[in-house]
């Protein structure tokens, strides 16, 4: 066996950041606190909720302050890309879009998605034009001057629609391709068009576009390419996969060309499906929110939130491990899950995978790993 078949790519993969709002009203540059939601008018409310379970947030907080123990656990992961949803426009503009909930977080405040590393943020999400077209082209502008790729929204739909190409020195690359689904809330008008900034629209989860999206990845691929397709889609709130969207996965696995499906809009983790030696991930779950206090979900624990280490075996594109590292937002922070928060993790993620052939084994460091036939 040479070195080259013996080679994977790590990827880090987080399900939605959603930095705006609270979060950003507590980072140095917080923005204008006005909303537009029908109960709650000022993101400083959010604040107010979180500190009133929790106790007081020492703001202003540096930038790395919400990543907490996070920041450890990836210093001892080694990671050669590191994805997250960000859920949040980045901007100063000041039109929101009619809908109602609006994320914005202070350009300024860029340094709190530095400071973890991220290589590439997903912007195909239901948020990243609450702000308007300005918003979002201001949005692309700060994320790429501070160093970070951005994938599925662009200034107009070729732009959108390519991929996010992350080359692994003496590995390959990993390709990622994000789509934005009207299931998760996306409005048909947030589609970019030839010349309309916009996000990567995908109307429909058939088949058949399944098998268009893998000819796109066929045409752009090179040897020892990874491909990672993500999509936002599904309701905030429940365990139930489409069973459309589960065929639609499935046949991009059998297609041969993708090697992660990475599904998000759930605000907690959904099953992992293991096809063909490949994960399909039906929902990520947040990885950072602003819920605190709210408890109209609370039966769905979303406080408690995973940071999936992925391993791919480069030659075949096959699923090497699995480890869903779990913590618990507080005070707007990543904090290490106590051990009944892991065993309620535990017990959730195998009752949900074993509906797909799947199961979660324990570590004794809290890290729980997928199993597969």
């Amino acid at each position: 066996m040479t070195t080259r078949s013996r080679a994977t790519i790590r990827l880090i993969l987080g399900g939605d950041v959603m930095a705006g709002r609270g979060i950003d009203q507590v980072l140095p540059h917080p923005s204008d606190p006005v909303l537009y939601e029908s109960f709650v008018k000022s993101a400083a409310d959010y604040v107010n909720l979180a500190e009133s379970v929790n106790g007081a947030i020492a703001a202003p907080v540096p930038f790395d302050y919400i990543w907490g123990d996070a920041l450890g656990r990836l210093a001892r992961a080694p990671s050669d890309v590191r994805i997250v949803n960000l859920e949040t426009a980045v901007t100063r503009a000041d039109h929101p879009w009619p809908k109602g909930i609006n994320y914005r977080m202070n350009p300024a405040n860029v340094g709190c998605l530095t400071a973890a590393r991220i290589t590439c943020c997903v912007l195909a999400n239901n948020h990243v034009l609450d702000w308007g077209r300005d918003g979002l082209l201001e949005t692309l502008d700060v994320l790429r001057g501070a160093g970070l790729q951005t994938v599925g929204a662009g200034h107009n739909a070729t732009e959108a629609a390519a991929p996010a190409v992350m080359p692994i020195a003496g590995k390959g690359r990993v390709l990622l391709y994000a789509f934005a689904c009207p299931s998760s809330g996306v409005p048909d008008d947030w589609a970019a068009g030839d010349r309309r900034p916009g996000v990567n629209f995908l109307s429909d989860t058939a088949v058949e576009t399944a098998q268009a999206i893998a000819t796109q990845a066929r045409a752009d691929k090179q040897p020892d390419d990874i491909v990672v397709c993500s999509f936002h889609w599904g309701p905030n709130w429940g365990y139930d996969v489409d069973p459309r969207d589960r065929a639609f996965a499935l046949a991009l696995i059998e297609s041969g060309e993708v090697a992660v499906v990475y599904g998000h809009s759930s605000h907690h983790p959904k099953a992992i499906e293991v096809h063909c030696g490949k994960p399909i991930f039906y929902g990520c779950g947040d990885l950072l929110n602003d819920y605190e206090g709210i408890g109209a979900h609370a039966r769905y624990r979303d406080d408690l939130v995973f940071m999936y280490a992925v391993e791919i075996v480069v030659t075949g594109a096959k699923l090497a491990s699995l480890g869903m590292v779990p913590f618990r937002i507080r005070n707007f922070r990543l904090t290490r899950a106590d051990r009944s928060e892991v065993e309620w993790l535990e017990q959730t993620m195998r009752r949900e995978c074993r509906r797909f052939g799947g199961d979660v084994a324990g570590r004794e460091d809290g890290v729980l790993t997928l199993l597969w036939r």
